[in-house]
C-alpha cells in the first residue's frame, strides 16, 4: 500500500488534488503527507486480487442484484471481457475481438441520434478527450458526463457570473482567507484534505462558517491524520454552525445581504465599478419580509445577523460548496445566490478570496474541459473541427437524463458508460432500469463490479475490464477542482487480462471509422499524439503538449481571478436577481428529504455498510429529529414506510441533529424515492427537498 500511494500519480478520489510529479501524498504547494481515508479505500480496491475465474458460472445476474454496491467492489478486479445477451442468466465471458466486433457491428447498424456516450470523472483527459472525438467524428452531440448529477449547476452558474465556470482560486488563496464559509457542503466525509485548510484558517486567527441541516460530527471537531496536535486533541472546525432547512440556501443568503444592506456593509466601490446588475437584486432583497426569510430558510434573525457580522469583519473570504446546493431544483439559483453575497461583500476577484466549488471525483473538472459536453462552445468547437479536418454534427446533444428518458422511449439503441455507475447515480431507480432495459447495447469500461453491471443491463450488456491510473502503460493527466492539471506516470498492471482506456476507444474506433479527415486512429495510441491535439484545442490546455518530457505540471490560464477582471464581455462580474423558490408547506406526515454519503462511501462506491461520523451501523434508515420522531407517534429504530410519487421503501427511523421539519437518507439506495425533477438550467435532478410521507409499516417485515 505504502509503495502504490507513493508512486507519481495522481489522487483516485476527489479533486482536491494531490500526487502526480511531486509524488504521492504531496500537493501542488508541496506539503507530505497529504493522505486521507478515501484515497486508501480507492487504492485498496485496485490493489484486490481479480474476481475469481468461477465468479460469473456462480453467480447470477439475479444474485449479483441481491448483492449491495460494497460486495460487488469487493468481489476483485475485473481482468477478462463478459457479456450478457437477452437470455442469459449470467454474464459470460468474450474474447477482446469477439468483444470489440460486437461493439462495431452495433454502431453501424446504429443511427447516429439514437446512441450515446457517457464519461465519469475517473478517466484520464487522454481517454475523455479521445472518446469524444470518436463520438463526434462518427456524428452525434450525445456526450454527457458525470457532472450533470453533482457539479453540473456549478458550471452554469458560475459561468453566468464570472464567464468560467470553474473555482475563481487556487489552493494558495485557501493559506491567506481569513474566513472560509462552507455551505451544503461535509468535506469531513467527502474532502478529507480540506480539512487541514479549515484547521490552519481557525489557527491564523480566521474563522470558519458552516451552513448544513444536519449537524455533521465532523464539521464540529476533526482529527487530522498528518497533524500531531491535531490526533492528540480532535481541532474544533467551526465558530459559526447554522441549520436551516433543506433548500433554505438562497432565503438565508439573501438574508445575510439584507443585513450588510441594513449594516451599510456592502462593498460599494467593488458593486459599482467590478459588477453589473446589482440595483436589481438590492431592490428585491430589500423587499423581501423578514418573516418569510425566517420562515423558509429556518434560520432566526439573530444567526442570520451574526452572520452577517462575520461576513462583515472579513478581508478575504472563501465560499465553499458542494450537493447540498446543486442538487436542487434551483440548484443555478443557489449558486448564483452565493457569487451575490461574494459581491456585495467585494470578496471577488482578489487574492485569498473567491468561489470554490468542491468537486467530487478526481478528473470530473478535466473531463469537462475536454468538451465532454452535448454542445461544444464555438471556439473549441471551430479549433477541433479544422483540427481534424472533419466536418463535425451541429444537431444538439442530450444531456445525460435526456439520455436515459430517450431510452425508455425506446429511442437509444447503443449507449457506452466510460466508468462510473450511471445506474447508480440516476434518480427514480425504477425507470432507470426500465430506460437500461430498453436499449439494445450497453457497453462498460470498468475496473471492478457494480451495481449497474447488475441493474442497469440492456438487451445485451458487454464489461470491458480497463486499468486504473497507476497501471497505464503511458503517463495520463489529471485535472483538480483547483484548476491545476498534473501529470500521472501510470505504471505495471497488477493483473493480465485489463487495457488502457486510450487502447479500447482506439480499437473500436479503428473498426468503426478506420481512417476519417486527418485523423489516424492508430497514431492516437500515443497520449502525447492526444496531447498534442489537445493542445491545439483545448483553450488554457496549450502547456499539456510536451509535458511528458518536460514534466511540468500547470495551472490552467484565464480561470482564476485575482484581480477584478472577469471573462464576461463587460469585464464584470454579473449579479443575478435570483427568483428564490416558494415551494408548497410540508403536510403534517412529510418531511424534506435529502440525500446523502456516508463516511465510508465514494461516490456510488460503498466501501463501509456503517457510518462511523454520524454514529450508523447500518444504512437502510431514514434520519430525523428526535421531535419529528415524536409527532409522527413512532420510536427509535422502529420500521416505516418512506414514500414518494415515485416509489416507496422501508427503513428504520432514528433520531440525528437535523432542523427539524427535514430528513437524511442514504445515496444511491433512496434513488427510488427521488423523482426525475430538474433545475431547468443544469438540468441536475433534485436529490435533495424532496418531500417524503413517512409511516408506520402495517406489517413489519425482515
Amino acid at each position: 500500500m505504502w509503495k502504490a500511494m507513493r508512486t507519481r500519480n495522481a489522487c483516485k478520489t476527489c479533486a482536491l488534488g494531490m500526487g502526480g510529479q511531486r509524488g504521492g501524498m504531496v500537493n501542488e504547494a508541496g506539503r507530505f503527507p497529504e493522505v486521507c481515508k478515501k484515497s486508501v479505500q480507492a487504492m485498496a480496491s485496485d490493489l484486490q486480487g481479480a474476481v475469481a475465474s468461477h465468479f460469473f458460472d456462480d453467480v447470477s445476474v439475479a444474485r449479483m442484484q441481491a448483492m449491495t454496491s460494497r460486495e460487488l467492489e469487493a468481489a476483485g478486479r475485473l481482468t477478462r471481457p463478459v457479456c450478457c445477451g437477452p437470455l442469459d442468466s449470467h454474464y459470460r465471458e468474450l474474447s477482446w475481438d469477439d468483444a470489440i466486433a460486437r461493439i462495431v457491428k452495433t454502431l453501424h447498424a446504429t443511427a447516429r441520434d439514437q446512441a450515446f456516450f457517457y464519461f465519469s470523472g475517473r478517466s484520464s483527459n487522454e481517454a475523455g478527450f479521445l472518446l469524444q472525438l470518436l463520438a463526434r467524428c462518427w456524428g452525434t452531440n450525445n456526450i454527457n458526463n458525470c457532472s450533470y448529477y453533482c457539479h453540473q449547476a456549478s458550471g452554469v452558474g458560475l459561468g453566468s457570473v464570472t464567464g468560467s465556470g470553474t473555482a475563481t482560486v487556487e489552493l494558495k488563496d485557501l493559506d491567506e482567507c481569513d474566513l472560509v464559509v462552507l455551505i451544503g457542503a461535509n468535506p469531513s466525509s467527502n474532502h478529507p484534505r480540506l480539512m487541514r485548510s479549515l484547521v490552519e484558517v481557525r489557527r491564523r486567527g480566521g474563522r470558519v462558517v458552516v451552513i448544513n441541516p444536519l449537524r455533521e460530527l465532523g464539521l464540529d471537531r476533526f482529527k487530522i491524520p498528518s497533524d500531531f496536535r491535531s490526533m492528540l486533541r480532535a481541532s474544533r472546525i467551526n465558530d459559526l454552525y447554522v441549520q436551516g432547512h433543506i433548500g433554505g440556501d438562497g432565503w438565508l443568503l439573501a438574508g445575510v445581504i439584507r443585513a450588510l444592506m441594513v449594516r451599510g456593509a456592502i462593498d460599494d466601490d467593488f458593486v459599482e465599478h467590478h459588477a453589473e446588475g446589482w440595483d436589481a437584486l438590492a431592490a428585491s432583497v430589500e423587499a423581501l419580509d423578514p418573516e418569510e426569510i425566517i420562515q423558509r430558510s429556518g434560520v432566526d434573525q439573530e444567526t442570520i445577523d451574526r452572520l452577517a457580522g462575520i461576513c462583515a469583519e472579513s478581508k478575504r473570504a472563501i465560499f465553499c460548496w458542494a450537493m447540498g446546493i446543486t442538487h436542487h431544483a434551483h440548484g443555478v439559483g443557489n449558486v448564483q445566490m452565493i457569487a451575490n453575497l461574494a459581491i456585495a461583500m467585494g470578496q471577488l476577484g482578489r487574492p485569498g478570496c473567491g468561489l470554490l466549488p468542491l468537486r467530487g471525483h478526481s478528473n470530473v473538472q478535466g473531463i469537462g474541459s475536454m468538451g465532454v459536453v452535448p454542445r461544444l462552445k464555438d471556439a473549441f468547437f471551430r479549433e477541433l473541427e479544422h483540427a481534424v479536418n472533419v466536418p463535425l454534427p451541429t444537431t444538439p446533444g442530450m444531456d445525460t437524463l435526456a439520455c436515459l428518458e430517450a431510452a425508455r422511449r425506446g429511442d437509444v439503441r447503443f449507449a457506452l458508460c466510460l466508468g462510473g455507475n450511471l445506474y447508480g447515480s440516476n434518480p427514480d431507480a425504477a425507470f432507470t432500469t426500465e430506460a437500461f432495459g430498453s436499449i439494445d447495447q450497453v457497453v462498460h469500461l470498468s475496473t471492478t463490479l457494480n451495481t449497474g453491471h447488475a441493474w442497469g443491463r440492456g438487451r445485451e450488456t458487454i464489461i470491458l475490464p480497463v486499468l486504473p491510473r497507476d497501471e497505464e502503460s503511458q503517463a495520463t493527466t489529471q485535472e483538480s477542482m483547483f484548476n491545476y492539471v498534473r501529470l500521472s506516470d501510470g505504471g505495471s498492471p497488477r493483473h493480465a487480462g485489463p487495457r488502457s482506456e486510450v487502447d479500447v476507444i482506439t480499437d473500436i474506433a479503428s473498426g468503426l471509422l478506420g481512417s476519417t479527415g486527418s485523423i489516424e486512429w492508430e497514431s492516437l495510441r500515443s497520449h502525447e499524439a492526444i496531447r498534442d491535439l489537445i493542445a491545439r484545442v483545448v483553450p488554457g490546455y496549450e502547456s499539456i503538449s510536451g509535458i511528458k518530457a518536460s514534466r511540468s505540471e500547470f495551472q490552467i490560464a484565464g480561470r482564476t481571478f485575482h484581480a477584478p477582471s472577469f471573462a464576461t464581455p463587460s469585464g464584470r462580474a454579473t449579479v443575478h436577481d435570483v427568483p428564490l423558490p416558494r415551494d408548497e408547506d410540508l403536510q403534517d406526515d412529510q418531511l424534506r428529504l435529502m440525500t446523502l454519503r456516508s463516511e465510508g462511501q465514494f461516490n456510488t462506491v460503498v466501501y463501509e455498510e456503517e457510518d462511523l461520523y454520524r454514529g450508523q451501523d447500518r444504512r437502510d434508515v431514514i434520519l430525523m429529529h428526535a421531535d419529528d420522531l415524536q409527532r409522527l407517534g413512532l420510536q427509535s429504530d422502529e420500521l416505516v414506510t418512506v414514500s414518494t410519487g415515485t416509489g416507496s421503501m422501508q427503513v428504520h427511523a432514528r433520531a440525528i441533529d437535523i432542523r427539524p421539519g427535514n430528513a437524511v437518507m442514504y445515496y444511491p439506495e433512496a434513488n427510488t424515492l427521488i423523482p426525475r425533477r430538474v433545475d431547468p438550467q443544469s438540468r441536475t435532478p433534485a436529490f435533495k427537498g424532496v418531500p417524503v410521507r413517512v409511516e408506520r409499516c402495517s406489517v413489519p417485515t425482515t
